[in-house]
């Protein structure tokens, strides 16, 4: 499948999101060299989250719409005022959509609702993305999905039925090309939790291309994906974690990106095929596995024993498998030490 001119699949290198998420601290000018930042890193597409605080949840302040878990990454704030920080102002997506088309990488974003999938509509996104909490809103899910774009489905917290029913609602409308990542929706959430075993798993229940959304520290969970089949590959972004922001705390900054790119192409051109035997560049290394030689001066007639006759190397005498059939046998002619062990020696 293929998101704008992309290809996407596991021909090919694995597709990278830089989320932007919050961490531009309502700043525009930042959001813009983030965009710069990501592309200089190697990123295949920036993503940015189109919602209001007012689209998202209710203007209240207590009881459940209070974050009072105080082992959470926003305890204190309610969930109106958690949003107001962390939204992208919606006239700021034209110019970053701009921004990230100038710099060779594609740009698109996550609705929260229908009034967001409009709107992303109006700039001609190249796709879209479901989050977690959304991967439920059946009615969201319809939306994106008949507009006929590639649209991605994190996974977190859905079960499998629920993944299903996702799956159903897409296809319904018309969506051919979807993408799901497995997710955990824990901020910041920890390796032992990412169970990256569900990747092929995915495949081969939905037939689709199986990604990750990443909110591990570090890139040692994304690299991994790759090596059990992830095709694409979304973390958070930050230009500097010792700056705050709203998701630093499980962001990367742009060297760690850049360094995120690299490794997961390596992972993916590590897994190959299945393969035996030499490679091209092993061919001439095979001389240098053990091999039989004579290893004294023989006269002719003398009989070949286990000192005279050793496994070493290099690799241009007879295999040493041979070493059992050769000993108490007779040379034909006189062999110096050195020479590499051959039939016709016998």
């Amino acid at each position: 499948m293929k998101i704008g001119q992309r290809k996407i699949g596991s021909s090919e290198k694995p597709f990278i999101i830089a989320e932007l998420s919050g961490n531009h601290d309502q700043s525009l000018e930042k959001a813009l060299t983030m965009v710069d930042a990501a592309a200089a890193a190697g990123v295949d597409a920036i993503k940015l989250q189109t919602y209001t605080a007012d689209t998202i949840t209710l203007d209240v302040h207590e009881n459940e719409f209070y974050i009072d878990n105080k082992e959470n990454l926003w305890h204190g704030y309610s969930l109106y005022q958690l949003y107001q920080k962390a939204m992208t102002p919606w006239e700021w997506h034209k110019p970053i959509f701009e921004r990230a088309k100038q710099l060779g990488i594609l740009a698109f974003s996550s609705p929260f609702d229908l009034t967001a999938v409009d709107y992303l509509e109006s700039l001609d996104t190249p796709c879209y993305k479901i989050a977690s909490f959304e991967n439920t809103d059946h009615e969201l899910i319809a939306a994106v999905a008949r507009t006929g774009k590639p649209v991605i489905v994190s996974t977190g917290m859905a079960s499998q039925t629920e993944i299903a029913e996702a799956v159903e609602v897409l296809e319904s409308n018309g969506c051919e090309d979807y993408i799901l990542l497995k997710c955990t929706s824990h901020y910041p959430a920890r390796p032992v939790d990412a169970n990256l075993n569900t990747i092929p798993h995915l495949r081969e229940l939905f037939g689709c291309e199986v990604g990750l959304s990443d909110h591990t520290a570090g890139l040692g969970v994304a690299v991994a994906a790759v090596a059990v089949g992830a095709t694409v590959i979304e973390k958070h972004f930050v230009l500097d974690r010792s700056e705050g922001g709203v998701d630093a705390e499980f962001s990367m900054e742009p060297h760690e990106f850049k360094q995120l790119v690299e490794e997961a192409k390596r992972a993916h051109d590590a897994m190959g095929t299945v393969h035996y035997g030499c490679t091209e560049q092993e061919i001439a290394s095979r001389k240098h596995r053990r091999s039989l030689y004579i290893a004294e001066d023989m006269a002719e007639g003398e009989i070949l024993t286990e000192k005279n006759l050793r496994s070493v190397r290099p690799g241009l005498g007879l295999p040493v498998k041979y070493l059992p059939i050769l000993l108490g046998r007779p040379i034909k002619r006189s062999a110096k030490k050195g020479t590499a062990m051959q039939w016709d020696l016998v």
